[in-house]
């Protein structure tokens, strides 16, 4: 934890991959972080909520990541740089307040991080390939 706050922005660091997506939200100025914890995706609160304060950044653990995606809608409509994280399954639980924010834009940048269990070795039930899900064609255009 100590080295995603310890370095200087730009410097070369070695880090898992949560490790390198908070680092790099932080990076960004991120102000508003929520999630639902979820194995392969829970590193990514467990560690926002140890260093938040410290960060400056606002961190909430969510009732379910329905909750969790309305919140970093609501921020990031509100002009705060966002990210909210989830793991795969919790794409589905989400996906109704997903896919109306995603035709209406937002003001502020927001990354939503979908943690995918490839070949099930982490907690997954089952298998979840969320990049063929068709929404993330509509950020591509």
């Amino acid at each position: 934890m100590e080295k995603i706050l310890s370095n200087q922005k730009g410097e070369k660091t070695i880090f898992l991959g949560n490790e390198a997506v908070i680092r790099g939200a932080l990076e960004s100025g991120v102000g508003f972080v929520s999630t639902y914890p979820g194995t392969p995706a829970s590193e990514i609160g467990n560690i926002f909520f140890r260093i938040h304060k410290a960060a400056g950044v606002y961190f909430e653990f969510s009732t379910n990541e329905k909750v969790a995606m309305e919140a970093g809608v609501g921020a990031s409509y509100s002009g705060v740089k966002t990210l909210v994280a989830m793991k795969n399954f919790g794409l589905n639980v989400c996906i109704d307040s997903l896919m109306p924010f995603v035709y209406t834009g937002s003001p502020a940048p927001t990354v939503l991080m979908i943690a995918d269990d490839a070949s099930c070795w982490s907690s997954a039930q089952a298998e979840v390939n969320t990049r063929l899900i068709p929404i993330w064609h509509t950020f591509l255009q």
